[in-house]
């Protein structure tokens, strides 16, 4: 009898003839999973000690500004957006994305921001918290008021969003869909081309 050969090149009683490769490879596929999993905590530690970004804010919506050529994306919130329609008690729909941008504008009412970077998101938006110079948090304040959910896995401003639906400030006065649930509805539409 000549001897069995495994059909995965395996000899009766051994490992693979390509154990070095396998074992290789497998190394290779752990680095890359560990690289990938803690680059994200290095950019973020490397943003943490940058100075902050201090001026005056332009603001897009009721959770991104602009700031000296940046965009700046408040962490720990997630406001309707400026197309965004909540409906009211009575079940009457109002553009909550415009009040939730105008409130951050008013609230800023011309005063210098101060942001803390924090990370950057996958659009290359600085994700940030922004300070008034009386050292009001603003990320806070825009979930306390209502204007926004909180959001991440941390709950930083879970606090300020109970208080806000007790008092049925802002979009908790209603009903409201989440603003990422919104955005992926409007993702999902079908846009209509002109010929």
């Amino acid at each position: 009898m000549i001897g069995y050969q495994h059909p995965f090149g395996a000899r009766r009683g051994g490992w693979p003839s390509r154990r070095p490769a396998f074992l290789l490879a497998i190394a290779l596929v752990i680095l890359a999973g560990f690289y990938a999993v803690s680059r994200p905590r290095l950019e973020r530690a490397s943003l943490e000690r940058q100075p902050p970004i201090v001026g005056q804010a332009w603001i897009v919506d009721g959770d991104s500004l602009r700031m000296g050529g940046r965009s700046i994306r408040l962490d720990g919130l997630d406001a309707p957006e400026w197309d965004q329609s909540c409906l009211d008690a009575n079940g009457r729909p109002w553009r909550c994305g415009r009040a939730a941008s105008r409130a951050l504008r008013e609230r800023i009412r011309g005063q210098a921001v101060s942001c803390q970077p924090r990370a950057t998101d996958r659009y290359g938006r600085t994700i940030a918290v922004c300070t008034l110079t009386d050292g009001s948090d603003l990320n806070a304040w825009m979930v306390r008021q209502g204007w926004a959910i909180a959001s991440g896995f941390a709950g930083v401003y879970a606090a300020e969003e109970g208080e806000a639906k007790a008092a049925k400030r802002g979009i908790w006065e209603g009903t409201f869909i989440t603003p990422a649930s919104w955005r992926r509805q409007q993702s999902d539409r079908p846009h209509h081309r002109p010929w």
